[in-house]
C-alpha cells in the first residue's frame, strides 16, 4: 500500500482553504429568525437548490458502493432513477403545495393540520431516529474509508477520530449561516467529489491498454459468459436481497422510497421549501432528479472501468490477474476502495479522499441542520409556548445551533455503532445504507397516505403506525430473524419489497383509527376539501 505524500496533503490543505473561505464568505448575512435560520429566508435559486437536492441525496455510499454495483454487477441501478423520477412528481403535485400553503417550517407541521399536534411531535421524532440511523451510517462509510487512506489501518481509535474530524468540519461549517451556507457547501461538495469521479475514470481509461471499442465488447460480453454489463433494465422476479435493483423494485419499492426520501423526510424536503414558491420549489426538484442520472452514471462507470482492470488481463497486457483480496484488516472492502488503496498514484489518492469527505460533508450538513429544525421547530418551540414561555427570534436561531451540536453527537454516535453494527450483516455498503432508511420511512409513508387520501386517522393511530412500520421492518432483518430463532421465520426479502409490506400495514393501522371529533378537527376539513380542489 502507497503512502500519502505532501502533493496528497497538498489537495487536503487546498480543499479544507477552500471550505474555510466559502464558510466564512457565505455566512456574512446576518441571520435574523428561524425563517433565515432553517429555510434560507425563501430566496434560494431554482438551481442551486436543485444541485443541494442532487447532492444531499448522494453521500460517500454513492463514491464508494457505486463502482461496487458496475464491478460485480451492471449498471440496473441506474433504472431506479424511474423510481426516482415517479417519487419526484408525485411530491412535486401532492405535497410541495400543501407545505407552502400552510407555510412550514418543517414538514411535519403539515401532519399537525390533519390530525393534531400530538402526530406532528410523534412523526418528528421518527425522523429523527431514522436520520440518526441513515446519516449515521453513511457518516460511518465514509469514516472507515478516510482512515484506511489516511492512517493505513481501520483500528477503533483512527475511525473515531475520522468520525470526530468529519463531524467537527459539518458542524463548523455551518454552525453560524443555517440552511444557507449548508446549500452553497453543498454545490461545493458536488463539484469536488464529481471532479473526483471524472479524473478516476480518466486515469482508468490512460491505464488500460486497449482502445475504447475493445474495452466496450469486453462489457457487452463479460467473460464469465453473464449477461452484458451495459443491462439497464433488470426483468428478473427475483423478490430476495439479491434482486434489489430489478425493474420491478423499481416502480414499487424506489418509488416509496423517494416519495418518503423527497416529501417526508425533513433532511431533503427543507433543501425545496427553501424557494420562494411551490411552483419554484417544484422546478428545483424536478431538475434536481434530471441532473442525477448523470453523476450516478460517473460511479458506475468508473465499476465498469474496474472489472476490466481487474477481470480481463488479456487487455491488460497480461497472462493472469494476481490475486484481489478485498479484505482490509478484517473489514471487507468495496473493489474501488481496494483499487485505491493498492493501485493509485499520489496526487489521486488524495483527490479521491477529498472526494469522498465532500460527499460525506454534503450529507452530514444537510442531516445537522434538518435534524435541529424538527428539534427546535417541532419540539421545543411548542413546548415552550404551551408553558406560556415568549422567546425571541434569535433565541430560537441560538436554540438551532444548539440543536445542532446535539444532532452531531447523535450521528458521531450512531457512526461508531455501525462500525461494530455491520459486522453482523452480510450486506454490501449500498444497500445496508439505503436499507437503514426503510425503517423510519415506512410508517412515515402509511401515515402520509393516510393524509392525502383519506378522512380516517387520529393522534393515537397515527403513533400506531408509525411504530408498527418501525416494527415491520425490524422483523425482515435477518440478524433479529436469527435472534427470534422460529425455523419459519426466516424470510428473505429485498429492502425494496420490506417498504412496501411495511408502509401497507402502516396505512391500515393508521387508517382504522377514527377521525377527531367534529369540533376538534375543523383543520381537519378544511385539509380535506382543499385536497379535493
Amino acid at each position: 500500500m502507497v503512502g500519502l505524500t505532501i502533493f496528497d496533503w497538498g489537495i487536503f490543505a487546498g480543499y479544507f482553504g477552500i471550505l474555510a473561505f466559502s464558510g466564512w464568505y457565505f455566512s456574512r448575512k446576518k441571520v435574523n429568525n428561524t425563517n433565515d435560520y432553517f429555510l434560507g429566508g425563501n430566496d434560494m435559486p431554482i438551481w442551486l437548490v436543485a444541485i443541494s437536492v442532487l447532492a444531499t441525496a448522494q453521500s460517500a455510499a454513492t463514491f464508494l458502493g457505486g463502482p461496487d454495483q458496475g464491478y460485480r454487477a451492471d449498471i440496473t441501478y441506474l433504472a431506479t432513477n424511474i423510481g426516482t423520477i415517479i417519487a419526484a412528481i408525485f411530491v412535486a403535485v401532492f405535497l410541495i403545495p400543501k407545505f407552502y400553503q400552510y407555510k412550514v417550517s418543517t414538514v411535519y407541521e403539515l401532519l399537525e393540520v390533519r390530525f393534531g399536534e400530538k402526530a406532528k411531535k410523534q412523526a418528528g421524532i421518527m425522523y429523527l431516529l431514522g436520520r440518526v440511523f441513515s446519516s449515521g451510517a453513511r457518516l460511518y462509510m465514509a469514516s472507515i474509508a478516510v482512515s484506511m487512506i489516511l492512517f493505513s489501518d481501520i483500528i477503533p481509535e483512527h475511525v473515531v477520530m475520522a468520525v470526530f474530524v468529519l463531524t467537527s468540519i459539518g458542524l463548523a461549517y455551518s454552525f453560524f449561516g443555517g440552511i444557507r451556507t449548508v446549500i452553497y457547501s453543498d454545490a461545493i461538495q458536488l463539484l469536488v467529489y464529481v471532479s473526483a469521479a471524472i479524473a478516476v475514470i480518466y486515469y482508468l481509461l490512460t491505464s488500460i491498454p486497449a482502445d475504447l471499442g475493445q474495452i466496450i465488447e469486453a462489457l457487452d460480453n463479460p467473460i464469465d459468459g453473464s449477461r452484458s454489463k451495459f443491462t439497464l433494465f433488470n426483468f428478473d422476479l427475483d423478490f430476495t436481497s439479491q434482486g434489489v435493483f430489478t425493474i420491478w423494485a423499481s416502480f414499487t419499492g424506489f418509488v416509496l422510497m423517494n416519495i418518503a426520501a423527497f416529501g417526508m423526510d425533513q433532511d431533503m424536503t427543507q433543501r425545496v421549501l427553501t424557494c420562494k414558491s411551490a411552483a419554484e420549489s417544484s422546478k428545483a426538484m424536478l431538475l434536481s432528479m434530471v441532473l442525477v442520472i448523470p453523476v450516478v452514471l460517473l460511479f458506475l462507470i468508473i465499476g465498469l472501468l474496474l472489472y476490466v482492470f481487474y477481470q480481463r488481463p488479456d487487455l491488460m497486457g497480461l497472462q493472469q490477474m494476481g490475486e484481489i483480496t478485498q479484505n482490509f484488516s478484517g473489514e471487507k472492502i468495496t473493489i474501488f476502495m481496494y483499487y485505491v488503496l493498492n493501485e493509485m498514484p499520489s496526487g489521486m489518492r488524495g483527490l479521491v479522499t477529498v472526494g469522498i469527505t465532500a460527499a460525506a460533508l454534503s450529507t452530514l450538513n444537510s442531516g445537522l441542520n434538518s435534524m435541529s429544525s424538527v428539534v427546535i421547530q417541532d419540539l421545543y418551540r411548542p413546548w415552550l409556548e404551551k408553558k406560556g414561555t415568549k422567546k425571541s427570534e434569535g433565541y430560537f436561531v441560538n436554540a438551532g445551533r444548539v440543536g445542532m451540536l446535539l444532532a452531531a453527537i447523535a450521528l458521531g454516535g450512531m457512526a461508531i455503532l455501525s462500525y461494530y453494527w455491520q459486522r453482523y450483516t452480510d450486506m454490501p455498503l449500498l444497500a445496508f445504507a439505503l436499507s437503514v432508511m426503510v425503517f423510519s420511512y415506512s410508517g412515515l409513508l402509511g401515515v402520509y397516505f393516510n393524509a392525502l387520501f383519506t378522512k380516517r386517522g387520529n393522534s393515537t393511530s397515527v403513533l400506531v403506525a408509525l411504530i408498527a412500520g418501525f416494527v415491520t421492518t425490524l422483523l425482515f432483518q435477518p440478524y433479529v430473524q436469527d435472534s427470534i430463532n422460529i425455523s419459519w421465520f426466516h424470510i428473505d426479502l429485498a429492502f425494496p419489497y420490506q417498504l412496501c409490506v411495511a408502509t401497507f400495514i402502516a396505512f391500515v393501522c393508521c387508517y382504522l383509527g377514527a377521525p377527531r371529533k367534529e369540533e376538534d378537527h375543523t383543520d381537519n376539513i378544511s385539509f380535506e376539501l382543499e385536497s379535493q380542489q
